[in-house]
């Protein structure tokens, strides 16, 4: 069973949509690896506006063009767990943001072995 509580860290990934790794989307990627690391969870969110270090605005409204939304991928974890996950972006993030945010957990509970919530 897997417990955070209390005080933690947040990495946020920004990129773009149709950032890809090997032809595979770069969110999905870093989800993978993290999930491999270990790491407590991830979770993606696709915005419906924004813009970049290119400084074009990409939209999700009916009469543009642009597909490339802007993607988050939220992070969170132990200060040490996330900062040893952090190599693994190097590769990957060629054109993004990186940020790291400290937080508090309020409550997080993993599933038992017999796949129910934990009290």
């Amino acid at each position: 069973m897997t417990r955070l509580t209390g005080r933690a860290l947040r990495l946020t990934v920004l990129v773009g949509e149709n950032d890809t790794w090997h032809h595979r989307p770069l969110y999905s990627e870093i989800v993978h690896r993290a999930h491999a690391a270990g790491l407590a969870g991830a979770s993606v969110f696709r915005g419906i506006e924004g813009f970049g270090a290119s400084s074009l605005v990409h939209t999700a409204r009916l009469l543009s063009l642009s597909e490339d939304l802007p993607v988050a991928i939220v992070v969170v974890d132990t200060e040490e767990r996330v900062r040893a996950f952090l190599p693994q972006l190097d590769p990957l993030v060629t054109e993004g943001l990186v940020l790291l945010d400290e937080c508090e957990v309020v409550r997080y509970l993993g599933r038992d072995a017999a796949g129910e919530e934990s009290p």
